[in-house]
Order: structure tokens, then C-alpha cells, then sequence
């Protein structure tokens, strides 16, 4: 039998950074999207956010990866929102996402930092969050050529 534990930060935002994700929704938006990760046999150990964007801290499977877990975890969800008619118009994710490794030594720090995003949001936007993100990281923009 395999064990394993590979554990993901995973960071995706609405389309075009829009706030749809007003607090009256925001909790039923992450409660399916945790019961959907369950129904789909993954282990997303929480989910948090604020109007612009979500965290998920996963531990993936043997056979799971990272880009089909976010498809999963995004796709539904933003047929679910679109079901339910949370908002006004449709709903979209981004199409990008970020994902960092997470040591196992690093799980509480990290679940206690998406647990805490709306506390982090009233000081600090998305975009800082971003740009902090990309410095921490050593990650930059990638221009898509012109065609």
C-alpha cells in the first residue's frame, strides 16, 4: 500500500478580481466547495478567503495532481454558484491559480493563515497579498507572446 502526503497551498481568484464573494455567501460558497473536495475524494484540509479570491490548504493523493484538483475544486463550484444564483450574472474563477509546496513542519502556520483571511483583508488587499506572494517565492509575471 502508498502513503503518501504531499501537502498544497493553492490560491485562486473570481475573474477578473470582481468581489463577488460578499460575506452573506462566502461561508456556504467554502462549505461546498470543502463537501464537493469530500464527494470527490479530495483532502482539502480547509478553505478560506475573502471577496476576491479563496485558499485551499490540500494534501493531494498518489494519483491526484495539482492541475486536476483545482479544476475540480473550481469548475464545480462555479457551476454550483451559478445554480444557486448567489450572485447577479455568472460567476467565473480566474483560469489561473497558484500552488506552493507546504512542509509538514509549515501545516499549522498555513491553516492558520487562511483561517484568518478576513482578518488579513481588512489590512492588507489581494493584490498586496500577490505581490507578496511573488517576492516570497522569487515568482514574475510571464508575458504570453503576440501573435
Amino acid at each position: 500500500m502508498s502513503w503518501v502526503r504531499v501537502w498544497v497551498h493553492m490560491v485562486f481568484s473570481t475573474h477578473n478580481n470582481q468581489p463577488y464573494l460578499k460575506k452573506e455567501i462566502r461561508a456556504r460558497v467554502f462549505q461546498h466547495i470543502k463537501d464537493n473536495a469530500k464527494e470527490k475524494g479530495i483532502w482539502l484540509d480547509c478553505v478560506s478567503g475573502y471577496h476576491d479570491h479563496a485558499h485551499c490548504l490540500v494534501s493531494l493523493g498518489k494519483e491526484q495532481t495539482i492541475s486536476r484538483v483545482a479544476q475540480l475544486i473550481k469548475g464545480e463550484s462555479s457551476h454550483w454558484i451559478n445554480q444557486q444564483h448567489l450572485i447577479e450574472g455568472t460567476f467565473r474563477w480566474q483560469d489561473d491559480y497558484w500552488a506552493v509546496s507546504v512542509s509538514e513542519g509549515d501545516v499549522d502556520r498555513v491553516r492558520a493563515y487562511i483561517h484568518r483571511q478576513e482578518t488579513h483583508h481588512s489590512r492588507s488587499s489581494f493584490a498586496d497579498e500577490v505581490k507578496n506572494f511573488m517576492k516570497k517565492y522569487g515568482w514574475s509575471f510571464i508575458e504570453q507572446p503576440k501573435q
